[in-house]
């Protein structure tokens, strides 16, 4: 195990949709290219200015880049040193889960455990046919793709025989995880609450990317979720692994943030053209002023979801240069993520788990003892024989995700 990143009681950091949008003050729009470049740099950016996470969404269609998040991470863990990297989202439902199994831990091998991941189903509806996919099982699909990538990680040999895809028999993805641990999973969701229980099941982490409807929408989403993670056994509803998104843009001064900031919200290709600016950051957490309000609106996060484990924050879209996004992590890294840390940790029970880390995860499996080190034999052959390609490789003293996970991979 190689990774700096010990426990947390919160996880503060940035995520991208990776959309190439026209900025609305200049007409300028960035090609892909500068995108791309931009983006890797805001990715850096982030760990300079002391952030803990930065994750990339999936998109296949114009006007966004992110097609390949796991080329993306892979070259961002080679130029940071602690930053945990992740999703935002990866779409189990038109993903292989063997690619998905295989991808994300070779990228935790890559980034030293500096690796998790939020399955989704997106938001583009086309994407279905283009992967060979029925829209319209769309959950089914996300339930049975994620009961296999479960089984996968934690199973040497796999057989496996469901709706979705051709059958697997003794089929072995490699590389297994690090130190025989899976990657930590967020399941996220905006309006799903079959996504919330499917989280509650395995005892893995909910994400209420809360950036477009009203406080009351998520407050129920994430209170199921809780409330099932305990009925599954995992914990109390308070222990459950909660995160949830945002959105803000700064300046010393509020009025000089409403108006740098204005243009590019009535043009975004998101909620451009929709409500005023006024009204949407009543209803969600978009929040434009100073670092104060930016502080006062956050540290009140935890009145309406308890406490939680991680804050993600949407920076760089609607067209905003990278100067102005590199200001904005100076500010969120230097003035605000400071104090929302302090504020947050004040009065958290010590019941309430730290944010999942790979460190954190293989103390949950192994206790004190040494971490599995997967060895595959040689001249094994094809994966359609049966019985385990490892040797010397001792098992977990306990699973970190409790009995619904086990009775999954059973």
């Amino acid at each position: 195990m190689n990774e700096s990143t010990t426990g947390q009681s919160m996880q503060f950091g940035i995520f991208t949709v990776s959309d190439i949008t026209q900025d609305p003050t200049t007409g300028r729009t960035p090609s892909e290219a500068e995108r791309i470049r931009d983006t890797l740099t805001i990715a850096k950016h982030a760990e300079e200015v002391g952030l803990d996470v930065f994750a990339v969404g999936e998109h296949h269609n114009p006007p966004f880049w992110s097609s390949s998040p796991t080329t993306t991470l892979a070259y961002i863990a080679a130029q940071t040193e602690r930053l945990v990297l992740s999703t935002a989202t990866t779409l189990i439902t038109t993903n292989d889960p063997v690619k998905i199994a295989e991808d994300y831990a070779m990228l935790q091998h890559v980034s030293g455990g500096r690796v998790d991941l939020m399955l989704g189903r997106g938001n583009t509806g086309p994407v279905y046919p283009w992967f060979g996919k029925d829209i319209r099982q769309g959950l089914p699909l996300a339930l049975e793709n994620y009961a296999l990538l479960h089984k996968l990680w934690r199973e040497d040999v796999v057989d496996w025989e469901g709706k979705f895809r051709t059958p697997l028999q003794g089929f072995t993805s490699t590389p297994r995880p690090l130190d025989g641990v899976a990657p930590f999973v967020w399941h996220g969701s905006i309006r799903t609450p079959e996504i919330a229980e499917q989280a509650a099941y395995y005892g893995d982490g909910f994400f209420a990317n809360n950036i477009f409807w009203p406080a009351e929408h998520y407050q129920r989403l994430i209170g199921l979720y809780r409330q099932r993670y305990a009925h599954y056994g995992h914990g109390t509803p308070e222990q459950a692994i909660v995160g949830i998104g945002g959105q803000v843009f700064m300046r010393a001064n509020s009025q000089d943030a409403v108006r740098e900031f204005r243009p590019y919200f009535d043009n975004a290709p998101v909620y451009g053209h929709g409500p005023a600016m006024e009204d949407f950051t009543e209803m969600t957490p978009l929040t434009v002023g100073s670092p104060q309000q930016v502080i006062d609106r956050y540290a009140g996060m935890r009145d309406l979801f308890g406490d939680y484990q991680r804050q993600l924050f949407l920076m760089d879209h609607a067209g905003l240069p990278l100067k102005t996004v590199l200001e904005q992590l100076d500010i969120l890294g230097g003035e605000v993520v400071p104090v929302l840390r302090r504020e947050l940790d004040a009065n958290r029970p010590e019941s309430v788990p730290d944010a999942p880390t790979h460190a954190s995860l293989v103390r949950a499996a192994y206790g004190d003892g040494p971490a599995r080190q997967a060895r595959p034999r040689p001249n094994r052959g094809d994966n359609l024989t049966s019985g385990s390609p490892y040797q010397d490789a001792p098992q977990p003293a306990g699973s970190a995700f409790g009995a619904a996970a086990a009775r999954s991979a059973s």
